[in-house]
């Protein structure tokens, strides 16, 4: 056992400790896992802002309709705020 480890003890010396095919690959995954965690994680919150814009926009585009049906505002005033709320979207 100890005349095993003279003999490898040269050729780590004359090649150096990542020669040989070594590779840290226990590096490579968690950093590979992390990345993915990050590509999902931004995507999932781009997708919820814009989710969340056009929830905003159908809400006030809902409160303006009741406004409409209730008489409240008439058909032009109706036209022009909605006009307006598209065009801000």
């Amino acid at each position: 056992m100890f005349s095993t480890a003279l003999l490898a003890a040269p050729a780590i010396a004359a090649h150096g400790m990542w020669a040989g095919g070594f590779f840290p690959w226990f590096l490579i995954f968690p950093f590979f896992w992390f990345v993915l965690l990050f590509v999902g994680i931004f995507f999932f919150a781009r997708r919820r802002r814009h989710w969340a814009g056009q929830a905003g926009r159908m809400g006030a585009e809902s409160v303006l309709r009741e406004r409409y049906a209730r008489g409240e505002i008439d058909e032009s005033e109706y036209r022009q705020r909605l006009e307006v709320l598209r065009a801000n979207s």
